[in-house]
């Protein structure tokens, strides 16, 4: 029997194939479908020959975060960002941390109902300064993504995608048009294990991180989950930040964060401190600038430093920050030498401090 869909949403980017199938474009899947068919990302739809969204204005939930947490460490520091989600992946990860989320075919997860202008308007009134769309990856409700953007960029917020990067050329265009950060998580730098873990590719990822840097003014940073006897070889360390200095340039910050079992991976332990601070003495010993640990307690990973006298510009304790030695045009203070980013002539004073949002409180 057919599935009956409501409150769908146009899309643009798909089109008809000879044997009545219908291709979505949005990401190199490519994915075809029969009428009633639902993409690998279960929220993309062939509804009467076209593709739809069946998610647009619902989420799963909000919540008023650090942007560090994203992480940026290099946008804003210390302010708060408003994130959500919906539901679906275009990835299938076997150590999705957000499995609930990103694997949820139950529509009905989605809890909260809001229309563009409401987040935007929602955000301004909670002091955030910029709007993340995290939790599961916004390519896949990239047009939601995007009537959010604009509503926000009405107020002066900023947008923040959190990605994988897994998007194909013409929808990359136009999604980042309207971001004004992204963290894109590069999983790794083999294609086998992209293959195997995610069901995915690493040349479209690495296609999307050159785009970002060489075709976009926003400002970009890299996450890498570690994840012992997987991606985590000094070798394909070695091989990865070299590829980032050449390709992007010293100044794209990159963040090595530890496994934790989950989801299909339970039985893989988790990533030793000791691995997170060799990867990045092998990115700094590659020339990168800004390289950070994250998912363990570590004040000298997590901390930002002068890249010219190794003065710390900006303490980080977790999320709270301590020591700001940036001046108000983002320079060193000690020695003059700019601090590639985006800042704010003072740090923000978010903190640690985690706040749950319910969109129907507010009016």
């Amino acid at each position: 029997m057919r599935e009956i869909l409501e409150d769908t949403y146009p899309t643009q980017y798909w089109h008809k194939l000879d044997d009545k199938r219908v291709q979505c474009d949005v990401c190199p899947r490519e994915c075809r479908l029969h009428e009633g068919q639902r993409g690998l990302c279960f929220v993309r739809a062939n509804q009467d020959g076209k593709i739809v969204l069946t998610t647009y204005g619902r989420s799963s939930g909000f919540c008023v975060d650090p942007v560090e947490k994203k992480p940026l460490n290099h946008f804003l520091p210390g302010t708060p960002v408003l994130s959500f989600g919906t539901a679906g992946c275009n990835l299938a990860c076997k150590f999705c941390q957000n499995w609930d989320i990103s694997k949820s075919k139950e529509i009905d997860t989605l809890a909260d109902q809001a229309s563009p202008e409401k987040i935007a308007r929602v955000a301004e009134e909670l002091g955030c300064r910029s709007v993340a769309y995290t939790y599961n990856d916004p390519v896949i409700f990239l047009e939601y993504a995007i009537d959010v953007a604009k509503a926000c960029a009405k107020r002066d917020i900023k947008s923040i995608a959190v990605t994988a990067g897994y998007i194909s050329e013409a929808p990359r265009k136009e999604f980042f048009q309207y971001m004004d950060a992204a963290n894109v998580d590069l999983k790794a730098f083999t294609d086998e294990f992209y293959w195997k873990l995610t069901g995915g590719h690493l040349q479209p990822v690495l296609d999307t991180l050159q785009y970002i840097k060489h075709e976009t003014d926003v400002w970009l940073e890299i996450t890498t989950l570690l994840i012992p006897g997987h991606n985590d070889s000094e070798q394909e360390l070695d091989e990865m930040s070299r590829w980032i200095m050449q390709n992007l340039g010293a100044d794209v910050p990159l963040h090595f964060t530890a496994f934790h079992p989950e989801w299909k991976m339970m039985d893989v332990p988790s990533t030793p401190a000791q691995t997170l601070t060799r990867a990045r003495e092998i990115a700094l010993a590659n020339g990168l600038h800004y390289v950070y640990t994250g998912n363990v307690h570590d004040k000298a990973g997590e901390s930002t430093y002068c890249h010219q006298c190794h003065e710390r510009l900006i303490g980080r304790d977790w999320y709270v920050l301590s020591d700001w030695n940036l001046d108000e045009q983002g320079r060193c203070k000690k020695c003059g030498s700019p601090c590639a980013g985006i800042f704010e002539a003072e740090a923000g004073t978010w903190g640690a401090k985690r706040q749950p949002v319910y969109l129907k409180n507010h009016a």
